[in-house]
């Protein structure tokens, strides 16, 4: 018996959320007195997930492969599954995993429960805490299914070093013409800047900056703190700025360590989007904006005024302490 811990990695190096997720298996391993497998499509540093107390490393190196396919991944995931005799499967929250893990789940016959924050509050029932009701709450789930599949929810565990030595085996699933019926023809990707996924800042702009052409300041802003950028709903409908930046309920969401709203007045559906994110600062004209009240930090102002002197404060904060 064993952990299987699903490692997601791009060009073929490790997200953090793979680190995440297999610090999180290294915890539950030490709940069940068992040790942990990891799974890894085309990666290429497979050893370093000895850093975060995985045992071996199943590395499926198969240049199909190299793009995501939830089909494909999801049966090879299975086969793992049965080859290790996994009795729990960790996988991170992230947009694709949450593709293929429902196909996991239903070959699998297992249960599988999102969004969960903390390590298993009993191994012996299986039960774990996890979000509900866009985040506004907690619920106790108890997996009483043979296989149990936990999603922890990004950023709710963080990465945790526990050195072990592990040993990394070539594994070739068995795949059909059938796992590749869908598949990615092309890929648009932002190149070079941090994304909103994997950022521990993400710098978010909406309407109060009154056209596109202001975004220049967000950017900069996001360039000194070394985060991505991100806007509201309205923003992204209007054409401002692309959709892929588009954070919220509706959009994707955000689990940064820390999370900027700049003339953002705070709709539910954008709250419910970025709620997991751990320290919230607000810029904004209004005062009654519904956003201060979930704002850990505010600041009742003209963006316009209050960002370039914060660029200007960072900046010297920086050159003083290179």
């Amino acid at each position: 018996m064993s952990i299987l811990v699903y490692t997601e990695s791009e060009n073929g190096k490790f997200k953090k959320n793979a680190f995440e997720v297999a610090s999180y298996a290294y915890a539950v391993a030490q709940q069940l007195g068992t040790t942990v497998t990891a799974i890894s499509f085309n990666a290429t540093e497979n050893e370093s997930l000895a850093n975060y107390g995985v045992s071996k490393v199943l590395n499926v190196n198969n240049e199909s492969l190299t793009t995501f396919n939830a089909k494909a991944y999801a049966n090879s995931i299975c086969q793992a599954v049965a080859q290790e005799n996994a009795t729990v499967v960790i996988v991170s929250s992230s947009t694709d995993t949450k593709f293929l893990t429902p196909l996991v789940a239903g070959k699998l016959q297992a249960g599988y429960v999102p969004n969960v924050v903390a390590e298993p509050q009993s191994a012996s029932p299986f039960t774990v805490k996890r979000t509900a009701f866009s985040n506004k709450g907690f619920a106790i789930t108890q997996i009483d299914t043979d296989i149990k599949i936990v999603g922890v929810s990004n950023n709710a565990f963080g990465v945790h070093e526990n050195t072990a030595t592990a040993t990394v085996e070539d594994f070739s699933p068995s795949l059909s013409d059938d796992d590749f019926s869908t598949k990615s023809v092309e890929i648009d990707k932002v190149v070079g800047k941090a994304t909103i996924a994997d950022a521990d800042i993400v710098v978010s702009g909406g309407r109060g900056l009154k056209g596109p052409e202001n975004w220049g300041m967000i950017e900069e802003l996001a360039d000194v703190l070394g985060a991505a950028t991100a806007c509201s709903k309205p923003v992204s409908d209007l054409g401002w700025r692309p959709h892929g930046e588009h954070v919220g309920q509706t959009g994707k969401p955000v689990a940064s360590n820390l999370y900027i709203a700049i003339g953002i007045s705070g709709a539910i559906q954008h709250l419910a989007g970025v709620s997991s994110s751990k320290v919230k600062v607000v810029i904004n004209t209004d005062p009654e904006a519904p956003f201060f009240k979930a704002a850990d930090y505010g600041i009742v102002g003209d963006a316009f005024e209050v960002v370039p002197q914060l660029i200007e404060k960072l900046k010297k904060f920086k050159a003083q302490n290179a």
